[in-house]
């Protein structure tokens, strides 16, 4: 799959796990695409930390507005009864334990549901932003990334970047898996048919147990396409 293909398809994925009424924040990159692909009926309150709740989709050209962006910086629609704040109110809404679910992309994620997001040493960046936030006030923390960066393992054993926060993952959904972060390991509930369990692991530095439940990925729009 080309580069955009895929996170569409992480970001549909990762939409499922999206309940009615949930308040929910989608990090920058990746995480912003799953405001695309909510399936129609469910309501959901986007919030994001820069000051507003009720995001909704991508706008069109005609919806454009430069003054309405996420935190990333990215233009976004507002949808009809959101609400705009200082950033004050708008990280109590995510330290005081308000926000469901997080989204965030990872550079490392671990076994142990560790996560390191937001540095490289030696590269220069912009700052944390409401990442450790976000982490450790949400109720829920998916991790929506690809599989790899050019080949080498993202889920390590450990990671090796300084960490963002310890001990808060819930869940990793990539291109190839969707892996769930348990007291006994990493289980994988669900798999890509385009990769095999061992092809898997082998981009895997972390060890993964496979489910004896196991079922594919986006599997209804898969049997729709004839891929499976």
């Amino acid at each position: 799959m080309e580069k955009r293909e895929i996170q569409n398809y992480i970001a549909k994925r990762v939409a499922k796990e999206l309940r009615d009424n949930d308040v929910v924040n989608l990090g920058i990159g990746l995480p912003t695409l799953v405001a695309n692909f909510l399936p129609e009926g469910k309501k959901i309150v986007f919030q994001s930390e820069n000051g507003f709740v009720g995001l909704g989709p991508s706008p069109t050209e005609e919806e454009f507005d430069p003054h309405i962006t996420n935190a990333g910086g990215m233009p976004v629609t507002i949808l009809p009864g959101g609400a705009f704040f200082d950033s004050a109110l708008s990280f109590g809404i995510i330290r005081g334990g308000h926000v469901d679910l997080t989204v965030l992309g990872a550079l490392q994620v671990d076994e142990k549901g560790n996560i390191a997001n937001y540095m490289i040493p030696g590269k220069m960046v912009p700052g944390m932003g409401g990442a450790m936030d976000l982490i450790s006030g949400a109720k829920k923390v998916i991790v929506a990334m690809e599989h790899t960066a050019k080949g080498n393992p993202k889920i390590l054993q450990d990671c090796t970047l300084p960490l963002t926060a310890r001990n808060q993952v819930d869940m990793i959904i990539t291109e190839m898996a969707v892996i769930e972060v348990t007291s006994s390991g990493l289980l994988v509930k669900e798999i890509n048919p385009l990769y095999t369990e061992d092809e898997i692991q082998k981009l895997t530095e972390a060890h993964l147990i496979f489910s004896e439940e196991l079922i594919y990925m986006n599997e209804d729009e898969l049997s729709d396409a004839g891929v499976i």
